[in-house]
């Protein structure tokens, strides 16, 4: 199994898990019920530079020659930074404002999403990238590792604490009450 960097030409397997990860959320979005505009929106936020769906800011799992999940992380301090450009997509695209709650912030890199091909679920990738997310971001870089956990995800929740993530709080995003978890260096 291999972990990397996403390169642009992948943007369309990209799109796919990504979408698995955010399907609800990706509707809102756009507004409607569309997968196929759901992924044109991704697809095309994925292909760009400098936005929180970028695909420089996503690492994918490579195994026997397939690309079988992608994980979608970026600096907390940078959202408003980076959410800009998908605004602007929404509103030329869908003639929607976005606008949602802050889901990450200042001190934090974070994990936006994580989708696995679901032909690959229940084989532990999910957890294996966690691990490297772990140790690029908080033993290598220092840094302190943030997600979002809905409370209707209680296997989630229950693997992200397994790893060493603990609740820090709350927020909301898009009107749902999300438990916010973080893993840090261990001093």
């Amino acid at each position: 199994m291999l972990i990397r960097k996403a390169k642009r030409e992948e943007s369309k397997i990209i799109a796919n898990y990504i979408f698995l990860a955010m399907e609800e959320i990706a509707y809102q979005f756009i507004g409607e019920n569309s997968v196929e505009k759901a992924l044109q929106l991704l697809n095309s936020l994925i292909e760009e530079t400098n936005n929180q769906y970028s695909y420089e800011n996503c690492w994918l799992v490579e195994f026997e020659n397939e690309i079988v999940a992608a994980a979608l992380v970026y600096d907390g301090t940078k959202l408003h930074e980076l959410r800009e450009p998908v605004a602007r997509k929404i509103k030329t695209m869908f003639n929607r404002a976005f606008n949602p709650e802050d889901e990450t912030q200042a001190g934090e890199y974070y994990i936006d999403c994580v989708g696995v091909n679901p032909n690959q679920q229940g084989k532990g990738i999910g957890s294996k990238i966690f691990q490297f997310l772990i140790d690029e971001y908080v033993n290598k870089r220092n840094e302190t590792l943030g997600l979002l956990v809905d409370q209707d995800n209680p296997n989630a929740k229950r693997l992200y604490l397994k790893l060493g993530f603990e609740v820090v709080g709350e927020k909301t995003l898009l009107g749902k009450r999300l438990e916010h978890l973080q893993f840090k260096k261990k001093q």
